[in-house]
């Protein structure tokens, strides 16, 4: 979209949601269109750079200023909406910017290749945890920064950070305000010119959502397997609230043929499989609706994961000097894995030292024993600043800061926008906003994790308006059958094929991957997760650098 003066165009991904709000603050400006989009121009004229502080909601853009010749980008606050760039020294201050990775793909002077040295990372992270990507000299403009680019010179400034100041308040009064701050929130997100559906699982997030948006149609995805089949229970909320559910179970040989067009969609290998059914539920969405409501957000914000739980439920083993403690993480370190090792070793280190987030699978030294590349980026080098900027917060503070920069914007908010994108719908998540935000920040510790719950104060608030139980279930995610399906011939022979395949020998060393799949099929330990997430890397280096065909996917000419 241009002005009038064709002097500043803009390329928009996302929506503003206060965008009515600030067009009152630029009644000077003349506007032609009743769009959000046409907000960023005349915001931009106005306010220059400090533009992306005044916007509500989940964006990416870029303005190109062709009077001065500067291109000005920007993203969300949390990093909803993806924004990648390709710069390389050798082509002349050239700067490729798009929504996806593989957009750059048709650019010319494109240099396909794989940043080996975040493999490592990619291994224990869960995803590739750094501004750069699995692919060299592409990056992603991280959340809450813009980007200015003049004359072939990059200049990156932070608009916006995330700051916890937990402050002790009354309870009720809490929880009144969450109940508050979220309708709030989800009337915002439910501004459309078309209909509003909502994904729906079982848990307190997607019940809650839809308990204050009550859209005409939820959608919900399941298993054959009662142990991971949600359906029933999104059918009881939705028969309490009198809307629509649609649901579909998904069988094992549809969710292994996904597995290819998934990577395809994601850009990079992940080593989440619930994003697979995150894929199902988009495409059933959007046979009816082009905009969808997602629970993202409300565990790194109000304090949901089970491992933040630690905390208060061993909080006897702190008592212990730390200097007995760090030594029993030494000697168990040294030890082949058994249960409750993995424990020792953890509360004998300071946090700062041991936490990369809720999803950590190899630990520095197993990496060093599977690569066959370099790896020499720290886990400590990636997260010493999230735990620098909260030093005197409370451990949990520390474990939501790394979670909120890094497996929400990477694993949680990525697969929700790209799942949905890739059935052509619009994923909108009403947790994940800096009102929202605002207010979770301040919540103190006893209100987010108690011995008998996570996110205390949330249930509570949900508690008002879910007419069922909801409120009270603990959390699950998308859960998926993959550690019984890798157990299953048809799974396990697919994945043995792909850990012998001879270009595996560049990145793994291939006797030690098989050797992890084999323990898994016999029951020896359980190493899914390790093999899932190998597996993953393999399948997406197949697709992107050997061409791999994937079927009822047209991947262009350059892939």
């Amino acid at each position: 979209m241009f002005t009038e003066d064709e002097k500043l165009v803009v390329v928009f991904n996302g929506e503003i949601y206060n965008y009515k709000a600030l067009k009152e603050e630029l009644k000077d400006y003349n506007f032609v269109t009743s769009s959000d989009t046409e907000v960023l121009l005349h915001g931009y004229r106005e306010w220059g750079e400090e533009l992306p502080k005044k916007l509500r909601g989940m964006f990416a853009f870029a303005i190109w200023d062709r009077e001065n010749e500067t291109l000005f980008l920007a993203r969300d606050h949390f990093g909803i909406k993806p924004l990648y760039y390709y710069t390389k020294k050798s082509h002349q201050g050239e700067v490729v910017f798009a929504s996806e990775i593989k957009a750059f793909l048709e650019y010319p002077e494109f240099e396909k290749e794989v940043n080996k040295k975040l493999i490592g990372p990619y291994l224990s992270f869960s995803f590739t945890p750094t501004n750069e990507t699995l692919f060299s000299n592409v990056y992603r403009l991280l959340p809450g920064t813009s980007m200015t680019v003049k004359d072939g010179k990059i200049d990156i400034k932070t608009y916006y950070d995330i700051e916890f100041d937990e402050k002790d308040c009354n309870f009720d009064e809490l929880v009144k305000q969450i109940s508050e701050t979220m309708k709030d929130s989800v009337k915002h997100h439910m501004i459309a010119d078309v209909e509003v559906g909502s994904f729906l699982s079982s848990g307190i997030d997607s019940s809650y959502m839809v308990s204050l948006a009550r859209p005409d149609k939820t959608y919900t995805v399941g298993y054959n397997d009662d142990k991971y089949n949600e359906i029933a229970y999104a059918k009881d909320l939705t028969e309490q609230l009198g809307i629509t559910n649609v649901s579909k179970r998904i069988t094992k040989e549809e969710w292994l043929a996904a597995i290819p067009k998934f990577l395809y969609h994601m850009d990079e290998p992940s080593s989440d499989p619930s994003a697979i059914s995150l894929y199902f539920v988009a495409k059933l969405a959007s046979k009816d609706v082009k905009v969808v409501l997602s629970g993202e957000g409300a565990d790194e914000f109000f304090g949901g994961y089970n491992y933040y739980r630690e905390e208060v439920d061993m909080g006897f083993y702190n008592k212990i000097p730390y200097c007995i403690r760090h030594l029993l993480a030494v000697i168990f370190g040294a030890l082949p894995e058994f249960k409750g090792r993995n424990f020792i070793v953890r509360r004998g280190n300071k946090i700062e030292d041991e936490y990369v987030g809720v999803n950590k699978i190899f630990s520095e030294k197993e990496r060093k024993r599977i690569l066959k590349c370099e790896d020499t980026i720290k886990n400590r080098d990636i997260t010493r600043t999230f735990f620098e900027k909260c030093k005197n917060g409370s451990n949990i503070v520390k474990m939501q800061a790394v979670d909120i920069r890094n497996w929400m914007l990477n694993d949680i908010l990525l697969k929700c926008d790209k799942m949905a994108m890739a059935s052509s719908i619009e994923g909108r998540t009403p947790f994940t906003d800096r009102v929202v935000f605002d207010l979770a920040r301040t919540i103190p510790m006893k209100y987010k994790v108690t011995k008998d719950n996570t996110k205390v104060a949330l249930r509570e608030a949900a508690k008002l308006d879910i007419p069922n139980e909801a409120y009270k279930k603990k959390k699950l995610g998308f859960p998926v059958p993959i550690r019984d399906w890798m157990r299953q011939d048809e799974f396990y022979n697919e994945i043995k094929r792909a850990f012998s395949e001879n270009f595996v020998k560049e990145f793994f060393d291939q006797e030690y991957i098989l050797k992890l799949l084999e323990e898994h099929k016999t029951g020896k330990k359980d190493n899914y997760k390790k093999v899932w997430i190998i597996y993953s890397f393999i399948i997406w280096y197949e697709i992107y650098f050997l061409g791999k065909e994937i079927e009822g996917v047209n991947k262009g000419n350059n892939i």
